[in-house]
């Protein structure tokens, strides 16, 4: 007990020259190691979460859309658990409630529209061939952000990135070539929704260049959410109808999974898609403050 009360003068000591002046340069050095040893540890942690959150929403929503084929659905239902949870956030103060002025929301209306059109065409995928193939086809997404950014921000891939690219896009046609559950609806909505996703990855790095209309990602990820749902809703209405009636979720029931089995399970997928893709947008503020000493000021990432 001694001895743990008296080691901060011994580090003070430590840290002292002669002359009176401190010095820090093997404590400094120490603290950067821990910091970084930290922050591998916290991004392989964040690694695992989003991983396993990804890999369970895609077995619970590939679940709920073999029994249950309607997307636009699925989809609003998942953006509606995104927009609770959300809400939940904002009112426990876990995240601070942004105040929007109406540039903003022009701003952000078309990535909302972007995120929506990329979210529902995945499920038209999944729904159609393997959850395999789909994610096997939004390897692509690499390719789009490369050809996106060079039209629309002027950014010059560098060689060695343009290379990397040729062996994916070869991977991707030979296991479409190969893929037994193979139909073209599948094989397009994957492919339209890698070019929704990385149109709204282009616009989002556009609006987070303009300071004064930049939201941190937790509150522009969670804003888009909100009026995805909001689209969706009464496009999903238009497209598939009202859904929700006992004899579609008997239909279901009848194809496997009884009506209490269809909820959990459409709860579960929607808090695993709401979840998994918080952790990308909370990530990159994550790594900066992590990275930031205290002397720099806070820096405004802007990737989402």
């Amino acid at each position: 007990m001694l001895e743990s009360q008296q080691l901060p003068f011994e580090i003070m000591d430590m840290a002292v020259s002669r002359s009176g002046q401190p010095q820090f340069p093997e404590s400094t050095g120490e603290f950067e190691k821990s910091n970084d040893l930290a922050g591998t540890m916290q991004l392989g942690a964040m690694f695992g979460i989003w991983y396993l959150l990804n890999i369970f929403f895609n077995i619970f929503n590939k679940q709920v859309l073999k029994v249950y084929p309607f997307p636009a659905t699925i989809t609003a239902f998942e953006f509606g658990c995104g927009t609770v949870m959300i809400n939940i956030m904002w009112a426990l103060n876990l995240c601070n409630r942004p105040k929007l002025t109406r540039p903003q929301i022009l701003a952000i209306l078309p990535l909302a529209v972007a995120h929506t059109f990329g979210n529902l065409l995945t499920n038209v995928s999944v729904g159609k061939v393997a959850v395999s193939f789909t994610h096997t086809i939004k390897a692509l997404e690499p390719f789009f952000t490369v050809l996106f950014a060079a039209l629309f921000l002027g950014e010059k891939p560098a060689f060695w990135a343009l290379s990397s690219l040729v062996p994916i896009a070869g991977g991707v046609a030979l296991a479409s070539l190969t893929e037994a559950s193979f139909n073209w609806i599948g094989f397009c909505s994957a492919m339209a929704s890698n070019v929704t996703n990385q149109s709204r990855n282009v616009f989002s790095k556009k609006l987070m260049a303009n300071k004064e209309e930049a939201l941190d990602n937790i509150n522009l990820f969670s804003v888009i959410t909100i009026i995805s749902f909001i689209l969706l809703v009464p496009a999903a209405i238009f497209m598939e109808g009202f859904k929700f009636t006992p004899s579609y979720l008997q239909s279901a029931a009848n194809q496997g999974l009884n009506v209490r089995e269809l909820c959990i399970r459409s709860l579960l997928a929607g808090f695993c898609f709401h979840s998994y893709q918080q952790v990308i947008f909370f990530y990159p503020l994550f790594i900066i403050a992590l990275q930031l000493s205290p002397s720099q000021p806070l820096l405004r990432n802007d990737k989402l």
